[in-house]
This record gives C-alpha cells, structure tokens and sequence, in this order.
C-alpha cells in the first residue's frame, strides 16, 4: 500500500504538451488508493480535455471560477480546494505559470488556488530547452524553491521542437515515486522498527480442536497500518485473523500458537525499536496434545492445562533500549492490575481497556482506553474506532520517545 492511500491529492494542469502526460499520472495516484481532484489553466484545455481527467479521477474538474454550462452559474471555490489538498502537484508547470507563481500574479482558479495551498506543493517544469535554460525561468525556479515549495526536475530526452536536451517533463512513474519518497522522508518514524503482535493464538487439543479466544486481530492490524502511516517499518506478528493489509511498509508474520508467537517475536527483537503487544495470548495451553482426533465416548472430559510463556514479561527481562508496550484487557480493579503489569513487566506504556465499556472489547470496531506511562501518568481516552485509537497510540509513544 502506498503512503499516499487516502491522501487528497490536487493536481493542476498548465498549458503544456506534456499536459497528455497527465491522465496516466491521474491513473497513478488513484491505483496508489488517493482521491484526487484537478485544476486547469483555460489553455491547457487545449492540450488534453477536462472530460478525460473527470471521468479518470471521478471528481469535476475546475478550470475556471465559474460553471455556466447550464445557465445556473456555480461559483469553484478555489480556497476550498487548496484547503482540501494534502498535496498539491503542478504538472506540467510551464515557463509562463511559474513566473506568474513566482510574482504571486493570480489571473486564473489554478494560480488562486495555489495561493491559497496550505499543503506542501510540487511543482515539474516541462518546456524547450531554450526556455529551461533561460535565466528568468531559472529566476523562477529559485523563487519558488525559496517559498517552500518542491521542484520535481526536468529529465533529459527529445523534446516536442526535436531539439535533445533537459525540459522534459519527469515521467508520471517518476513523479509519483519523487513524492511518495519526499513525503516518507519527513514522516516522525522513518528509518524506525517497530516489532507488532496481533490476534489471538491457538491452542491445539487434537487435530482439529483448539483452545482459543474471540480476538479478530483488528486493533493490532489498524496500530501497524498507524506506524507505517508515520513512516515505520513494520513487524506484524499475528495469530490466526481475517485482518489483511497491504502496506507496502508492513511485514507480516503469521503464526499459529503461543510457542510461535514467543518464537518470531524473540527472533526480530533485538533489531527494532519498538514493540507493541496487542495479540491475546492464551495463559494456557493443552499439557499434552492427541495425535489422532479426540472421539466423544464420555460424558465428561479433562484437558490438563500448563502455562504458556509469557512473551510480554520475557521482552520485558531482555530489553534494552527498546520502548515497549503492552495490552492490558481488564474485567475487574483495571487501573490497579493494569499499573502492576507495567511495573512487573518493565513496560515504558500499557494500554488498558476494560470489557466492562461498552463499546470496547474483541469483535467490534471500536476501543476505549486509557494509557498509563512508566512515570505513572494516567492519561483516559473517548470511546473512538479502532484506527483513531491506533493513531492516539503511536501520538502517546512519539510524545514519550521525544521527552
């Protein structure tokens, strides 16, 4: 999964040959899972048309401030469209649009909307090479850049007057990868670890039986797609679970049992960061497991139980510079038990919720929890979806790695 997946993406269009380029780059930013919506200068409808650009990215296109087709003049807000942008990407950026962004002149809704971007802005030159080479262009470059905003350069190759040389509009691929990587760069966990458990484990009896519980693996999985949203790599060890992701950043390990789970944990926890163990280990497993299938004669039947490992204390005895984090799912004294777990298990945070919230708990898509630190802060939290608790998370652990 791409970093832009639910970015709002705004991308406007000047008048430019390489503007035919544009419908790919459309094409690209949707398959990356973003929404997108475009702006044009009124000439660059010359070069490729604004139906080909709606229908590709499903939203109206804007090339003027007001719609009035249909005899009913509908006023394009072009505040609103900078303030919707997460990003806002300028290609192809000709010579004449730059210069005016440049000198703030605003004479169309693409320059109006540009002056009203809150968002980062990328801009990719596409002219002759006269024209890149020019020192007012070169002017403008400089200004821009001094503005903050982010050149996307020119490639080399033949350009539309048959002369070779820069120019060239960096290809959508290139375009979309350029963006992808700045925006990574800048994320709070890029070039961090963080090492994830999630689900439940089973237990087995025989064959075909099993000692379980009823967690679906939703919290872990939405607390990894959280992390790697912020620019992690990601370590997902997780039991048996319908949860899926595709985070191009998440690698996921499936495992079956405790033993499994202490095993690939204990295996990747030396080299990461953090750790955070949401899975719903079992406290016990079958002493001994049948080799064949258990037939049912008897009235009654015993299974003999032992404990398994506990794999968030056995962190907890070898960390080193690892911030580690634990689950505590609580029906009674919550607060207490769950600040005796921090302490007994050498947690840095420990997230409890309680099944007496309603809301809360295995199955739904929704958790209320509270965190409590080392330093014994106890900070409570709303009722909230899984993946707005996941971001409350990762928020809590960057607060405490940064102090």
């Amino acid at each position: 999964m791409s970093i832009l997946k639910d970015k709002n993406i705004l991308l406007g269009i000047t008048a430019g040959i390489a503007a035919y380029k544009s419908a790919s780059l459309v094409r690209l930013f949707i398959k990356a899972g973003a929404n997108v919506k475009v702006v044009m200068t009124p000439a660059s409808k010359d070069f490729i048309t604004p139906l080909t650009l709606s229908t590709l990215s499903k939203n109206p296109v804007h090339s003027s401030f007001v719609d009035d087709e249909n005899d009913d003049a509908v006023w394009n807000n072009h505040v609103e469209l900078g303030l919707w942008a997460d990003v806002f990407i300028i290609a192809p950026a000709t010579a004449n649009t730059m210069a005016k962004m440049a000198n703030g002149v605003c004479d169309n809704i693409l320059l109006a909307t540009y002056l009203s971007a809150k968002c980062p802005v990328y801009f990719a030159p596409a002219m002759d090479l006269d024209m890149y080479k020019h020192e007012s262009t070169k002017s403008s470059f400089d200004k821009l850049i001094s503005y903050g905003n982010k050149m996307i350069p020119a490639g080399k190759g033949e350009l539309a007057s048959g002369l070779i040389g820069e120019g060239r509009m960096a290809e959508p691929e290139d375009i979309v990868s350029f963006i992808e990587k700045d925006i990574l760069n800048q994320l709070p966990l890029r070039g961090k670890t963080i090492l994830i458990t999630a689900g439940p484990t089973y237990e087995a009896i025989d064959p075909v039986r099993f000692i379980g519980n009823h967690s679906s693996g939703k919290m872990g999985f939405e607390i990894a797609n959280a992390a790697a949203n912020l620019g992690a790599k990601v370590i997902l060890v997780t039991g048996p679970t319908h949860q899926t992701t595709k985070h191009s950043l998440i690698d996921v390990k499936p495992v079956v049992s405790a033993q499994e789970m202490y095993d690939e944990v204990h295996q990747h926890f030396k080299n990461v960061d953090v750790a955070i163990l949401s899975a719903a280990v079992a406290d016990y497993r079958p002493k001994t497991v049948a080799s064949q299938k258990i037939k049912k004669k008897e009235s009654t039947f015993s299974i003999e139980l032992e404990k398994t490992k506990d794999i968030l204390k056995s962190l907890g005895e070898v960390k080193q510079n690892q911030f580690l984090v634990g689950f505590a799912l609580e029906t009674n004294n919550e607060l207490e038990n769950a600040k005796g777990k921090l302490q007994s298990k050498n947690l840095d945070l420990i997230v409890l919720n309680s099944l007496q919230d309603k809301g809360a708990g295995f199955g739904v898509s929704t958790n209320k929890v509270t965190f409590i630190t080392s330093s014994n802060e106890v900070i409570e939290n709303e009722l909230k979806s899984k993946a707005e608790v996941a971001k409350d998370l990762m928020q809590q652990i960057l607060k405490q790695l940064d102090a």
